[in-house]
């Protein structure tokens, strides 16, 4: 909670949920980042929160930008982005979104099939590009695994393939999960994709970079309080001392995807409690009902992967084991139930609490209007 925030709630009692984002949060972490990582590219992953204040503000600051859709890359645009510093990350694309985008400028462009290559070769000829390969997504809480990418072998003989069709064969990517907070995965990774550059140097291609993707985690919650999680400088220094190992003196250039680490603690959630109650007369725990769940904003408690800090203004109290959902009538709204959440047991309906460190992945997941409750409406401040 910053204090641009605070004073933000405190002024303004807007009809909840809503979701209140510090640009000068934003700006900060994106400074961090730059400072501790300076070799690296920073693109922005646009899908964390793609709003136009965000996209301007790191625009102003020098920063790329990851694009999943030819809308995204749209948006990048307008705020002040040239297509130069844009990529198109997605790997599963529409051939005629990628003719698109190429037609406004992009020139970057990822796959990890022959299949999506075959399309870039045909809608954006002579485009630089770049092969994800597999990771196991161990030690995330978000992981992507499985989804995307390929294998060693077959990133390999891809990136041969799109020389021969004319395109550069231009970098290898990866992504190791979201909320990733083990350090010692990009030392895996990293491994692994200095193999298939040593395998294509033999064959006459030299590749020009190494995307190290996104997944630097944020502290949110654990079973027993906020997550230990380490600070950026732990992954940088993990990154850097894997790329020296396994690329010497050789070091290619490196970009990497942020998106959660830049917006989400720059925003915080207000919601309303609108039911407190109990399934049994002897059952302690409590329901919770707020006006913001899983259909509103907050899908990554899918599973219960990402706990966020909740605030009450009964905070300091006894308090008590709860089950916290959502409003709708969706009987998978619910946000965590195995979590281990106690909340104050004087806490009342009609209570405002905040969700902490959700500036990403909200607005960006929110339903359009879903049992006919509104998108999740955003300030930024």
């Amino acid at each position: 909670m910053t204090p641009k925030i605070e004073r933000f709630l405190e002024e303004r009692r807007y009809p909840t949920p809503y979701l209140v984002v510090d640009l000068e949060r934003v700006a900060a972490k994106y400074g961090d980042i730059r400072r501790m990582l300076p070799l690296a590219e920073i693109h922005y992953a646009v899908k964390a929160n793609p709003a136009p204040q965000i996209l301007k503000t790191l625009c102003d600051l020098g920063s790329c930008f990851d694009a999943a859709s030819a809308a995204e890359v749209e948006l990048c645009l307008a705020a002040g982005a040239v297509p130069e510093r844009v990529s198109y990350g997605n790997v599963v694309k529409k051939e005629a979104e990628i003719a698109r985008a190429f037609g406004q400028g992009v020139r970057r462009f990822a796959f990890d099939s022959a299949e999506e290559l075959n399309k870039i070769a045909r809608s954006a000829p002579g485009a630089r590009v770049y092969c994800r390969i597999l990771t196991s997504g161990e030690g995330a809480d978000w992981p992507l695994s499985r989804k995307f990418g390929c294998e060693l072998d077959m990133a390999r003989d891809l990136m041969v393939r799109a020389q021969e069709r004319g395109l550069e064969a231009y970098g290898l990517s990866f992504h190791v999960g979201s909320q990733q907070t083990d350090p010692g995965q990009w030392e895996i990774a990293i491994g692994r994709t200095a193999m298939v550059f040593s395998d294509l140097r033999e064959r006459g291609i030299e590749i020009k970079t190494v995307n190290l993707g996104g997944g630097f985690p944020v502290r949110y919650r654990s079973n027993s309080g906020v997550a230990p999680v380490p600070g950026f400088a732990t992954f940088a220094d993990a990154i850097m001392n894997a790329m020296t190992r396994h690329f010497g003196n050789h070091l290619p250039a490196m970009t990497i995807e942020p998106g959660r680490c830049i917006a989400a603690e720059a925003g915080v959630i207000e919601a309303e409690v609108v039911l407190i109650s109990r399934k049994a007369y002897d059952d302690d725990v409590r329901w919770v009902f707020l006006d913001i769940g899983t259909f509103g904003g907050l899908a990554e408690t899918l599973d219960e992967a990402i706990k966020y800090p909740i605030r009450t203004p009964s905070d300091g109290g006894t308090e008590g084991p709860v089950v916290i959902a959502g409003p709708t009538c969706d009987g998978a709204d619910i946000l965590y139930e195995r979590a281990g959440y106690t909340l104050p047991l004087e806490l009342g309906i009609g209570d405002r609490v905040q969700l902490m460190n959700t500036g990403a992945y909200t607005t960006s997941y929110a339903s359009v209007g879903f049992n006919g409750f509104d998108p999740l409406r955003s300030y930024y401040v």
